[in-house]
């Protein structure tokens, strides 16, 4: 088949691609190669098609036009046959969409003085027409030779010498078109599995899909909507800054489905059991969405050095209802998803670990443990030590943790005060700040050349995390100069990112003991969160719940009948949080205290029932949705002094909150400003903007 007949017959839909295959994935420089094989008559390689009177499901078409005979469905050569229809007629081929092609190659020039290939290069090409646009070549007259041959050499008799020799260029890149690419034929009498069978032969012997790709195309010949609602999920995910690949979504529905973490595992499994655990999969990662931000301080998996720790999570959810069944079970799987990022548990043999982490999630109800003793075998302890930050960049997973850590922590943006849990573009994006400028560092010693040096300079350490504007308006400002003021402006701001205050250490020639100061108390603090995680959840009062709810509201005891179901009108109402809330906010302002969310004023128990059928019956949900109340309404580094649990009296499930005072003011957000309450007696009061002054003066 000539390559002209192969594009034609791709924009006539006579030649469709599979839902099964992947995306375009070939790179520029592949495309360019392609060219330049062709140009010069080497072989590229024949199509393979099967000719059938049963489709399967096609990309981006959902009915072909009433045709007579048979279909030409490509398996193999859509790589090829995707590049030569762009650059040879400057669109996209009607299997794919826009947003399949992420790597747009239809930016290849043409040289026609000497027939090179290049991708546009402005200072290069912009004022130098003898540099065309491929696709411009095979446009009619578009490419007007002998134009471009004056414009170089002026009106001469040189210039027809020059037009000639164009000419001939752009007809050996034209003459492409007539190029024959052999094709085997896969006949009509194959079946759709018979098909994916030399499909998967055929890639075992050439260029190998991967294993991850393979799996897909087996998923997709029995369920055919499987690749377009992966990247649905995938794009409703990236909504919510969790961009998750094919591979890892592959992935995922494997351990799912099967129980295993090797992708061949998936290849027999038949329809209605990929549309279940699809189902399942798709509610728990719509559930690990919020668990992650609110309580993992990860917001997007940019903040995570690898997705693959979650497979084991994912597998532990399948078989536990779609979420966590406990506090403690969640708290001992981030611990565990913690550690497994820090040591790099994954980043070897892979599929092998996989697998066996996998399995012991099958074996064992309780698998952290199991899974933490992995580590502990593949790297010789969990503890993170100070040293294990030295000649770190923001390459080592380290970083994302420090990054994890400081959110936890509350930090905010040293020059507006923002929290850094959600950052929002370019303007109050996280940027990678350098406490100890570059520039300060190279003019003071360090040398740009030694390698050694650089990873001193661009260490761990010697990060802040700021949004982009700060980071920006602090510029070249050495730490002697700056830090001072940041914790004039926000005190607190400093230490909540670990910066050790001793000022002497901000000295341009106190660098390295800065260094090792910061090491100190990163690796302090990273182990403080670690073993928070597992520590014995304490209640604040030892008493029974019974004996707690006898004593009575006080100044440090307040019932809740709900948290947002509205008894009166006998349906949810959201503005009741605000109750709840604004009683957390006046206890972190005075002393402290317990609320009890699913007892009257008097006492009697009224339950969580109607707030826990809001959330779906789950204990986890309703518990997420108040730490998320506070997060977004209070802040998120209130929520370290908040612990919040569900107990259960007389068969009735009651929300027992204790929070602790806070080191600086809370204050309520919403629809009226920042609001600020204290405990007056046994009851919860505003105050106004001269009383709020006065008070964080005097009492806080």
């Amino acid at each position: 088949m000539k390559i002209s007949e192969a594009v034609s017959y791709i924009k006539n839909q006579d030649l469709v691609l599979p839902e099964f295959q992947r995306e375009y994935v070939w790179s520029r420089e592949q495309a360019k190669q392609l060219l330049v094989s062709l140009t010069r008559k080497y072989p590229v390689g024949g199509l393979l098609f099967w000719n059938t009177k049963e489709p399967p499901e096609l990309k981006n078409i959902d009915t072909l036009p009433e045709k007579l005979g048979t279909v030409q469905v490509i398996l193999d050569g859509q790589q090829r046959l995707t590049t030569l229809y762009m650059l040879i007629t400057g669109e996209i081929p009607p299997f794919y969409l826009d947003r399949d092609i992420t790597n747009d190659i239809r930016d290849l020039f043409y040289n026609l003085d000497d027939g090179d290939f290049q991708y546009f290069q402005p200072v290069r090409m912009r004022d130098n027409p003898r540099w065309v646009r491929v696709t411009d070549c095979f446009d009619g007259d578009v490419v007007d030779v002998f134009g471009v041959a004056q414009n170089t050499v002026g009106e001469s008799e040189a210039a027809f010498q020059k037009a000639r020799q164009y000419e001939s260029n752009l007809s050996t890149l034209r003459g492409i078109n007539d190029i024959d690419l052999p094709i085997q034929v896969v006949p009509t009498k194959a079946t759709l599995d018979d098909a994916i069978d030399v499909f998967d032969r055929l890639n075992s012997l050439g260029t190998k899909l991967t294993d991850a790709e393979l799996a897909l195309t087996h998923v997709t010949g029995k369920w055919s909507q499987a690749r377009r609602t992966l990247k649905a999920k995938m794009d409703q995910l990236r909504q919510q800054r969790f961009e998750f690949d094919l591979t890892f979504m592959t992935r995922a529905l494997v351990g799912t489905v099967t129980g295993h973490a090797l992708f061949e595992h998936i290849h027999t499994v038949e329809r209605p059991r990929l549309e279940e655990g699809w189902t399942q999969l798709s509610e728990i990662l719509d559930y690990l969405s919020i668990v992650l931000p609110t309580r993992a301080h990860i917001h997007s998996t940019r903040d995570m050095s690898s997705t693959n720790p979650l497979i084991p999570i994912v597998r532990f959810l399948s078989l536990h209802g779609g979420e966590f069944q406990s506090d403690v079970s969640l708290r001992r799987a981030l611990h565990w998803l913690y550690l497994a990022q820090v040591h790099q548990r994954y980043a070897g043999q892979t599929d092998s670990r996989l697998e066996h982490d996998v399995t012991l999630v099958n074996r064992e109800e309780s698998p952290w443990q199991p899974l933490l003793d992995q580590i502990v075998d593949q790297r010789g302890r969990v503890e993170v030590l100070p040293d294990d930050f030295e000649g770190r960049g923001a390459g080592h997973p380290l970083y994302k943790m420090s990054l994890a850590l400081a959110k936890a922590n509350g930090a905010v943006d040293w020059f507006n005060g923002i929290s850094l849990k959600t950052p929002v573009g370019d303007t109050y994006g996280i940027h990678s700040h350098h406490i100890f400028p570059q520039s300060a560092l190279y003019r003071c010693g360090y040398s740009s050349d030694s390698h050694v040096d650089r990873q001193m300079v661009n260490a761990i350490a010697n990060r802040a995390f700021l949004s982009g504007q700060t980071n920006l308006s602090i510029g070249s400002r050495i730490p002697e100069d700056y830090l001072p003021e940041v914790e004039e402006r926000y005190p607190g701001a400093l230490e909540r990112q670990f910066i050790p205050l001793d000022s002497q250490l901000w000295k341009l020639h106190r660098y390295r003991d800065f260094l090792r100061a910061r090491r100190e108390l990163l690796a302090a603090n990273l182990n403080r969160m670690f073993d928070d995680l597992v520590s014995v959840d304490e209640p604040t009062s030892t008493r029974p719940l019974d004996d707690l709810i006898s004593m009575g509201e006080g100044i440090g005891l307040e019932f809740k009948s709900t948290l947002q179901w509205d008894v009166v009108e006998g349906q949810q109402n959201r503005s009741l949080r605000d109750s709840v809330l604004k009683t957390l906010v006046a206890f972190m302002n005075t002393e402290g205290g317990t609320t009890l969310i699913g007892v009257e004023d008097s006492g009697q128990v009224f339950g969580l029932k109607r707030d826990l059928d809001i959330v779906g019956g789950s204990q986890d949900k309703f518990l997420q949705l108040l730490n998320s109340l506070i997060t977004d309404r209070i802040g998120v580094q209130f929520t370290q002094i908040v612990n919040a649990r569900i107990d259960s009296v007389g068969g009735e499930s009651i929300c027992i909150v204790d929070t602790s005072k806070a080191t600086e003011p809370a204050f309520l957000s919403g629809k009226r400003g920042a609001e600020f309450y204290v405990r007056v007696g046994n009851t919860t009061r505003a105050l106004d903007p001269e009383q709020t002054l006065s008070y964080i003066e005097h009492s806080l």
